[in-house]
């Protein structure tokens, strides 16, 4: 059987899917994650707002359009959040976040199955790797019940996976694969144990001789401890994705973000003695319900102020279930698009101006796209190379030229 595997949302969402793609392959099926004519179609759905959502569902019809007659299966924080809204679009199976691998059995199956959450991390899915750069999932869950967000309801508490096994699936690597991502829905919270255990997972996987990049954040993690020990990797990329919501400390408190903005940017100034030429990335959320003119001007300000190397800014979205949603009432479309686009207006200026502060750097060839050979640096920057005799797979020492498109123009060093 042909299965196409589609993926919307996060980077844990790519793990899952890949995982899959690979346990079909190893059952005789021939799998891929192309939006293309297939016998049947996984698509692995995400909620994080009623746009993600929408966009899910429209996936559906995206791939009758493909196979009209195609068995379709849903999995993910969509269905885990409303199944409804996929049983009336005659789907053949759906299951939630949890025990996703279970759908391999279903494949021949009509109905729905919500597994109940798990309390400890799920280890069943090993990814297959072929490209340049890993995703490695090591946490899931998470705890932190901010206001606005229906991710912990969907997904469950945090959880960690077990160093082992992820040593394991680090050394199954093949050798193009150059640099590893750990990924979780709070990689903050990955514990070893009883004891916060972030740091010493990267120490263990320094000895492998691949690019270590983490995803986001929180900022309860950085402190000089931790720091001191990224410090000393010598594979470690310092790239360092912080969420942030809100630059003001009245809309952090109703978001229950547990801390201040000057925290906050204690916690930056504190990357950048170890990393000056971090990249900081951050999310913004404008517009959420109590977010006064005065609080979305003191989060610009913080923003100008910390100078993020890029920005991803989200209108505020109502989660029907979470605290927000029952004690807020929502704001005009107008006046969440109005600070979007100021926002935007200001990353778009932070970003080119971080990437005019670089002069030299590393960067991984990830893929020969038209004239250019394209990569990330260490910190983040996107790399168009001018080049003939790249390979993929190889990190070159280039000099930074101009800013171009969404990064830069750089030259490999001779």
């Amino acid at each position: 059987m042909k299965i196409a595997v589609l993926t919307l949302g996060c980077k844990v969402n790519k793990y899952e899917s890949d995982a899959l793609i690979f346990e079909l392959i190893s059952k005789g099926h021939c799998a891929s994650d192309k939006l293309e004519w297939a016998d049947a179609y996984i698509i692995n759905t995400c909620a994080v707002t009623n746009e993600a959502e929408k966009k899910s569902r429209q996936m559906i019809e995206r791939a009758r359009k493909f196979n009209p007659d195609a068995k379709i299966f849903i999995m993910g924080c969509a269905s885990q959040n409303k199944t409804l809204q996929f049983e009336e679009r005659g789907v053949s199976f759906i299951v939630g976040t949890a025990s996703k691998t279970k759908l391999l059995d279903e494949l021949e199956s009509v109905g729905k199955h919500i597994y109940e959450l798990p309390t400890t991390y799920e280890d069943d899915m090993f990814s297959a790797q072929s490209k340049t750069r890993a995703y490695i999932k090591i946490q899931d869950g998470c705890n932190h019940f901010c206001s606005y967000c229906i991710i912990p309801y969907l997904r469950g508490r945090s959880r960690s996976r077990e160093v082992e096994s992820i040593i394991k699936e680090v050394e199954r690597l093949p050798d193009e694969v150059k640099e590893v991502v750990l990924v979780g829905i709070d990689v903050s919270d990955f514990r070893i144990g009883e004891t916060k255990g972030l740091g010493s997972l990267l120490e263990r996987l320094d000895s492998f001789g691949k690019r270590l990049r983490l995803s986001s954040m929180e900022d309860s993690l950085i402190d000089e401890e931790f720091l001191q020990k990224l410090a000393s990797l010598k594979n470690f990329c310092p790239h360092f994705h912080l969420s942030l919501q809100s630059g003001c400390d009245n809309v952090l408190k109703k978001m229950n973000r547990h801390y201040t903005a000057k925290e906050f940017e204690e916690s930056v100034k504190l990357i950048r003695k170890y990393f000056p030429l971090a990249g900081i990335t951050t999310d913004v959320i404008v517009g959420f319900p109590t977010e006064t003119e005065e609080d979305f001007e003191e989060t610009y300000k913080f923003v100008e102020r910390v100078k993020f190397s890029q920005l991803h800014i989200f209108p505020y979205s109502k989660r029907d279930g979470t605290v927000a949603s029952k004690l807020y009432k929502d704001l005009p479309g107008t006046i969440k698009n109005e600070r979007l686009k100021k926002l935007e207006a200001l990353g778009k200026k932070l970003k080119e101006d971080f990437v005019l502060s670089n002069k030299t750097g590393k960067v991984l060839i990830e893929e020969k796209n038209g004239d250019f050979f394209e990569g990330y640096s260490e910190n983040y920057v996107k790399c168009y190379v001018r080049a003939q005799s790249l390979q993929v797979g190889s990190v070159v020492d280039v000099e930074f030229k101009q800013p171009f498109k969404d990064g830069a123009i750089v030259e490999v060093k001779i």
